[in-house]
């Protein structure tokens, strides 16, 4: 029987763990998952781990991501999919009241007031970091906590080592600890498209479209909403 290896970021692992098991169970496929980032730097990005030898059949990461793979020849060419988006939001340690994030100013200011802020390394931190957070003038009067990875900016957070968290909301939708405030206003947006691929030189490649079939239908959809992401567009 087949056997699959996905690596997946985490701005898609919500919809891909509530989907997981019924592609297990309808497939008698089993699937190994393997974590890394999208993008940025260090031993446990995607683009790492590939070029060190790590194997996978798939990848799940963002579409900024996926296209250094695919420029690297490391993605079997048409096999990429769009799965969904996944827009920029914030949240505060559970309890803590929430700040108002409505208005350019208004998330400014809240920035500014709680001045401790985590990010992750990966494609939306390295936005704030080298342009949100420049443009909105505030780089030297925040602390910046970039995390390797989102779930490590959410536990800072859960720990009260952070005052707020910027992320993707697909990483802030049921995490213990803390609570989701909302989307960044749209002046300050990130839209990421999280897509899915397949490896080059995998030889698992008809179960792999199985998968990726499933996870860009509609029996998906409520897992992408249920995981503050929006559809793509069709």
């Amino acid at each position: 029987m087949a056997q699959l290896t996905v690596m997946i970021s985490g701005g898609f692992n919500g919809p891909y763990q509530q989907m997981l098991p019924q592609f297990e169970k309808a497939s008698g496929i089993t699937v190994t998952t393997l974590s890394g980032a999208s993008q940025g730097s260090g031993p446990k990005t995607i683009k790492a781990q590939l070029a060190n030898g790590v194997h996978a059949d798939i990848v799940i990461l963002s579409r900024e991501g996926l296209a250094e793979l695919i420029a690297q020849g490391k993605i079997i060419p048409g096999s990429d999919v769009d799965l969904a988006n996944a827009p920029l939001g914030a949240a505060v340690p559970a309890g803590v009241p929430k700040p108002d994030i409505s208005t350019m100013d208004a998330f400014k200011q809240s920035l500014l007031k709680i001045h401790t802020v985590a990010v992750p390394g990966s494609t939306s931190g390295i936005y704030l970091v080298n342009e949100l957070f420049p443009k909105m003038g505030i780089s030297q009067q925040i602390s910046v906590k970039v995390t390797e990875r989102g779930s490590q900016a959410t536990s800072l957070l859960a720990a009260k080592e952070v005052g707020i968290a910027v992320q993707p909301t697909s990483e802030l939708f049921h995490v213990p600890g803390i609570e989701f405030v909302g989307r960044l206003p749209k002046e300050a947006q990130l839209i990421q498209t999280f897509s899915a691929a397949i490896v080059a030189g995998s030889q698992e490649t008809i179960a792999a479209n199985k998968f990726i079939a499933l996870l860009s239908s509609s029996e998906a959809i409520s897992a992408i909403q249920n995981s503050g992401m929006d559809l793509i567009a069709k």
